[in-house]
């Protein structure tokens, strides 16, 4: 194989690496956190267990709003990362989603986004689940 056609290759095998292992290597694939979802100005909300697995991004509370799992990005490392996900409910719009994980607190702004009416902030605060 000349060393051109090599270069070729590694560069479109490295392009394609599956969003899965991606986020793996960013840290917070395969953590669970619980905790409490909120709106803002409340002091009480829903029980919240948040996964990031296999690329993927889940809200317990949100489920029976019909909200689904979604793709989500992550930056940082080691002790401190934030991360943002997009899910969306057919009957109630979609949920724009701001956290940051350092150590084992997952602190979150989420933001209930609908057609014709004015975003709602919410929060997440919720501890790593061992």
């Amino acid at each position: 194989m000349k060393l051109s056609s090599l270069i070729s290759f590694v560069a479109v095998a490295t392009a394609v690496v599956p969003a899965s292992l991606a986020h793996a290597a960013g840290g917070l694939d395969g953590r669970t956190f619980t905790g409490v979802f909120l709106e803002r100005g409340k002091t009480s909300g829903d029980a919240d267990t948040i996964t990031f697995k296999d690329g993927r991004f889940r809200s317990s509370a949100c489920d029976r709003y019909g909200y689904s799992d979604a793709a989500y990005k992550v930056n940082g490392s080691g002790d401190s990362m934030s991360f943002e996900a997009e899910t969306v409910s057919a009957k109630y719009g979609k949920l724009l989603w701001n956290g940051t994980v350092r150590g084992g607190k997952l602190d979150a702004t989420v933001m209930m986004m609908q057609d014709g009416k004015k975003p709602v902030e919410n929060w997440v605060v919720a501890a790593e689940k061992k």
